[in-house]
């Protein structure tokens, strides 16, 4: 178990605790202990990426670059269907191909709307899913089977409900990879109450 590169990835609109609630997590993690890094990543060379509410991020480099073997995708925008977001992602395309493609090496793990570019890649159908509660009908459009749970464990794939699940999606990930000590030491320097439920896909 455990993996040794977590990236998230970013574009322009995303949500930005959905992407800095995991990264949190996970860069506390791996401070603590195991042996793995974190970076942010973007699909194409990009100098900045700038979130929904106007921050600008500067990316590590691109996914292929990174090459993680967890690969964590915020949402944002999408309900508002924004210029830019994870709406106009999906539309585009880049994202969910580069999604489909990595899906068999690495653990998808999609924050929010994130979930809705998951879907788009093709890889929630058949299985148990969740996203924000403004684009659920959008999930229930797909071939995926919406659970009702803060996050839901599909094995390969793992999707979170709205923004501030993103920390229990992190929290949730280092607890399977890395045992629940782990989990609960960051939960404790982070001063957060975890919350749940949690569901896991039956193999």
């Amino acid at each position: 178990m455990g993996f040794s590169h977590a990236s998230i990835l970013l574009f322009d609109g995303f949500e930005s605790l959905d992407a800095f609630g995991p990264y949190e997590v996970l860069a506390v993690g791996a401070a603590q202990g195991p042996d793995y890094e974190v970076s942010l990543t973007t699909a194409a060379p990009a100098e900045t990426v700038r979130s929904a509410h106007g921050a600008t991020v500067v990316p590590d480099g691109t996914v292929a670059e990174a090459d993680p073997d967890l690969l964590v995708v915020p949402g944002g925008g999408w309900n508002d269907r924004a210029e830019a977001s994870a709406w106009a992602e999906a539309q585009r395309g880049t994202i969910p191909d580069l999604l489909a493609e990595r899906a068999a090496e690495t653990t998808i793990a999609g924050v929010c709307t994130g979930g809705m570019l998951v879907a788009r890649a093709g890889l929630l159908d058949g299985r148990p899913a969740v996203t924000h509660h403004g684009a659920l009908a959008d999930l229930r459009e797909t071939d995926a089977e919406v659970v009702d749970a803060r996050v839901v464990d599909a094995g390969a794939v793992v999707t979170a409900g709205g923004i501030t699940a993103g920390i229990d999606l992190g929290l949730y990930l280092l607890e399977r990879e890395f045992g629940p000590d782990l989990a609960g030491s960051v939960a404790d320097h982070l001063e957060y109450e975890r919350r749940g439920p949690v569901y896991v896909a039956e193999e």
